[in-house]
């Protein structure tokens, strides 16, 4: 179950320091290009989100499978 919910919390607050970034002013260049902060912290943010994803996928087969094999 900790990792269902491990997987949970990186949907709760990577979004949200997403939208954090994105409303950074060091994210955009004067003309509007985006700058390496905001290149850097969309790597880091998508890293994370699979990383997460893959933790709560990971926890839910698992908890599936244990569920099975105890009844």
């Amino acid at each position: 179950m900790f990792l269902v919910l491990v997987g949970v919390w990186t949907w709760v607050i990577w979004p949200r320091f997403a939208v954090a970034i994105w409303n950074d002013d060091r994210s955009f260049a004067a003309g509007g290009a985006p700058t390496s902060f905001l290149w850097v912290h969309a790597l880091l943010i998508a890293a994370s989100l699979v990383v997460g994803t893959t933790t709560g996928v990971l926890g839910v087969r698992g908890w599936r499978a244990a569920r099975r094999n105890a009844g």
